[in-house]
């Protein structure tokens, strides 16, 4: 019986919803300011681990930070000083509108055209949506 009754305060004690923990981390930028420039060194790796093209987050943040940007040698350098919490908050955004499912929330999707329309497509669940151009 003593088991049991240890078993038992060992549930009781354990929270009834627990946190769920997402498989999907995303990379976060590596940036650095150099003079009136930010630099941002794993532009590349961040864009693979989302499994979206370079070109496409790029045009994202150009719009959302209002600054012109290039890419080279998978370094990308936006054109004024940007802090890397205002990037991070943008990379976020980016993710919640490009790369999340809004029914399953997994990160298992690709953008798709088609008719001339853009489409979030999820790979897990099947869900599709519109999504706007950029």
């Amino acid at each position: 019986m003593e088991y049991k009754e240890a078993l038992g305060r060992a549930f009781a004690k354990v929270p009834s919803k627990l946190k769920e923990h997402s498989r999907f981390e995303p990379k976060r930028f590596l940036s650095r300011i150099e003079g009136n420039k930010t630099v941002i060194s794993n532009f590349s790796q961040v864009c693979s681990s989302l499994g979206r093209k370079p070109e496409h987050l790029l045009k994202f943040l150009q719009r959302e930070l209002a600054t012109p940007g290039e890419i080279k040698n998978s370094l990308l350098y936006l054109g004024t000083r940007i802090y890397s919490q205002r990037i991070d908050e943008k990379l976020d955004e980016y993710i919640e509108k490009f790369v999340m499912c809004h029914e399953c929330k997994r990160p298992d999707s690709e953008i798709i055209k088609d008719k001339g329309l853009s489409f979030l497509v999820c790979h897990a669940c099947g869900a599709r949506r519109p999504v706007r151009e950029l």
